[in-house]
């Protein structure tokens, strides 16, 4: 008899519940569980643990709210322990508000994400158990990878703080209280966690304070949750909005504002509508980006309507001000090194602001968004402000992919090849390029040797729009994004003189008209410039790669970043248009990328593509061939490569690297689907006699952070090996 490892069991949220569940000894026995109630009428959910579940449910069905949800899921296993069931709930409150299927009641600030024992080795297998038990249940949709890489989820405030975002949190919260200060300035670069600050700010003070669940952390004055509590008595219903300067990043926190309970999507303003009223409390998300009357376009009428009414000389102002004037507290997210064009907000005005005692100023550090951390951050800072020397080491990181190409074509396949394995990876560019697809989109905007490509096909959401992994982002498209991987290509614009070893600036090939008009000093506009580069090659969480059109600058770059190897996979030598002898000297190429299914309803590519197999191998109908993306086996098969797979059909599959089909698998190359791994089978008792068998995945890869992926008991009813690997095709 196998014993399931973790159960998911659901009763009706009823006054009998306690009748129906009393041979759960879970619940009978004061076991740590943790439940999800919610009702699929008004999808609403509220997710919790307990080692009292007859005390806890009894005390829902009593709530006004909780006791109207007509459904819980108890989530139970005989190796759960407090901590287990802590992190287990913060996981499914932070996941299931990103899947966005029920609106979750849970209004839990500073979540659980304390280490303790087995965390990683165990636990988070544990939960893509429950993850993939509650989809079975319909409770949960979507995959926690495709989860992981939505914006609801990036921006969720259902996460833990650091200790120094929580500090910064203490300090906003104290001027608010004392009012000694009118306004404060959070300054920190690119990815240290500004926006998700700002929001968790809002959640807050927009939520009612006996929903909370409070993880206090004490200060010499007063206690997180006093402090929450005193702005709530003299605030109860503060009038705040989030102004977010630039239109495409506003869209987005619109959307995340709209799905996260307690907010509103008309709480998201842009500058011009913070002149028609006044606020209690005014957050400006990307503060650097509010403009000045420079180079404005068509917003020159707007801008001088907005100084009128709040009676402003228009020659002599700035949004910047505009925020100030019209709040009782304003609280500006701020980094200097972002501001990228001449109608941007002086540096000078943010000065004058923190020099005044009204004001208080904090700062953030630490890096968030990209893995190679503080020490990628810096080396960027010094690479393009020209700060390295000939002794520098090239930049190497484990955890970071930090990658120059010579060829923009192999740039783009492994761009192309990133997104397929992770999602978010993105070309973005210099503008070095005129825009003439958006007055003919028959046209082609940049044309770098034999590639062909156009500038993003929409202003507003970019990232996330249909066709953007085959167009070009720039500067105004992914400011405030984040991405898996970013391309970026340096364009004609930006140079390097090896003379005075510094980096020059060709202004005739530069084409943001807005962005260097007016402009006379040569030094500002290469600022502005630089800062483009800076600010884009700061999007990419696990890797940045990076082509370079200028010669000179290339040639700097190279000392420093190291140079992508591997030559492109050549489809024209492995497939074959003509004299196609089916399993006679081809196989069939088969679409790993469907939805799941029997090995039968795999899919061959539309155009049914015929792929060559080497003359050494004698040809049947059990072979076929897929394409291999991902890292997680890179010691045998490099990633992109197309291989050659037998159908398993029986016999001994220990020891050999097999390809998988299992529907709770998360780390799969091929999403929730597909991957290939090494095969490791055991079969052993344990000391009450229960029968069980193990079967572990092994990646081979040069990548520590590929684990293995090890399967017990109940989750062995749906894996299956579909086939046998054989050979890398050449």
């Amino acid at each position: 008899m196998i014993s399931p490892l973790v159960k998911v069991n659901h009763y009706d949220f009823e006054n009998n519940l306690f009748e129906n569940f009393n041979t759960n000894h879970f619940a009978k026995d004061l076991w740590p569980l943790v439940y999800i109630l919610s009702d699929d009428k008004t999808k609403t959910a509220y997710i919790g643990e307990t080692t009292d579940t007859y005390k806890r449910m009894n005390s829902h069905l009593k709530n006004q709210t909780k006791g109207k949800l007509t459904s819980v899921h108890f989530i139970t296993s005989e190796i759960f322990n407090k901590s287990a069931t802590l992190d287990i709930e913060s996981n499914l409150i932070k996941y299931m508000s990103g899947d966005n299927v029920f609106n979750l009641l849970n209004a839990n600030i500073g979540l659980a994400n304390h280490n303790y024992y087995q965390k990683k080795e165990v636990y988070w297998d544990v939960f893509n158990s429950v993850w993939n038990q509650l989809r079975a249940e319909g409770i949960t949709k979507h995959s926690i990878e495709y989860i992981g890489n939505t914006d609801l989820f990036k921006y969720s405030p259902y996460k833990s703080l650091t200790n120094e975002q929580s500090q910064g949190l203490l300090q906003i919260l104290n001027s608010l209280v004392t009012g000694k200060h009118e306004n404060t300035i959070v300054e920190g670069g690119a990815g240290t966690g500004k926006t998700i600050l700002a929001i968790f700010l809002f959640k807050i003070l927009s939520s009612h304070l006996e929903d909370f669940s409070f993880k206090e952390f004490g200060t010499e004055e007063k206690t997180f949750i006093d402090l929450v509590r005193e702005i709530k008595t003299t605030l109860p219903k503060p009038k705040m909005a989030l102004v977010v300067p630039m239109s495409s990043f506003r869209t987005t926190l619109k959307k995340v504002f709209k799905n996260i309970k307690g907010l509103s999507a008309n709480m998201v303003i842009g500058p011009a509508e913070v002149s028609k009223n006044t606020y209690d409390i005014l957050v400006v998300d990307e503060s650097h980006r509010l403009r000045r009357r420079v180079n404005l376009g068509a917003y020159f009428g707007a801008f001088d309507k907005a100084c009128k009414l709040l009676n402003l000389d228009k020659h002599n102002c700035s949004e910047l001000d505009w925020a100030v004037m019209q709040s009782k507290h304003t609280i500006l997210f701020y980094d200097e090194n972002q501001s990228i064009k001449p109608s941007d907000a002086k540096k000078e005005d943010f000065d004058a602001l923190k020099d005044s005692n009204k004001t208080s100023i904090l700062k953030l550090k630490s890096q968030f968004r990209v893995k190679g951390g503080n020490a990628y951050i810096e080396f960027i800072d010094s690479l393009l402000n020209c700060k390295l020397d000939k002794n520098t080491e090239a930049f190497n990181s484990k955890e970071y992919e930090f990658t120059l190409f010579n060829s923009l074509e192999a740039m783009v396949e492994q761009i192309k090849l990133r997104n397929d394995e992770s999602g978010l990876s993105r070309l973005i560019a210099g503008y070095s390029w005129e825009w003439k697809s958006n007055k003919n989109k028959e046209v082609f905007d940049i044309h770098i040797d034999n590639v062909q490509l156009k500038w993003n096909g929409t202003a507003n959401d970019w990232i996330n729009s249909e066709n953007s992994v085959n167009e070009v982002g720039c500067i105004h498209t992914t400011q405030g994004y984040d991405l898996n991987y970013s391309g970026i290509i340096f364009g004609n614009e930006i140079s390097f003189d090896p003379d005075t070893q510094e980096i020059i600036i060709k202004k005739e090939n530069y084409f943001d008209k807005n962005g260097k008009q007016s402009i006379n000093d040569p030094k500002e506009l290469k600022n502005f410039i630089i800062n483009i580069y800076k600010t884009i090659m700061l999007r990419g969480i696990k890797g940045t790669y990076i082509y370079i059109c200028d010669p000179n600058l290339r040639a700097y770059f190279e000392s420093f970043i190291p140079t992508f190897q591997n030559e492109l996979i050549s489809k024209n030598n492995l497939f074959r248009t003509e004299n196609i002898k089916p399993f006679e000297n081809t196989v069939p190429l088969y679409d790993l990328k469907v939805a799941a299914g029997n090995f039968g309803e795999l899919q061959q590519y539309d155009d049914v593509k015929w792929i060559n197999i080497p003359e050494t191998i004698r040809s049947n109908k059990d072979l076929f061939a897929c394409q291999i993306i991902g890292e997680s086996m890179n010691k045998i098969i490099p990633n992109g490569s197309y291989c050659l797979f037998k159908k398993y059909t029986g016999g001994s599959r220990n020891g050999q690297i097999v390809l998988v089909e299992h529907t709770t698998i998360q780390d799969s190359d091929f999403g929730s689907c597909y991957t290939i791994k090494e095969y490791e089978s055991k079969k052993y008792e344990d000391e009450n006699g229960w029968k069980h068998q193990s079967i572990t995945l092994k990646p081979l890869s040069t990548d520590e952070k590929y684990k293995s992926i090890v399967l017990a008991d109940v989750e062995l009813d749906s894996f299956k090996v579909v086939g046998i690997f054989e050979c890398v095709l050449k």
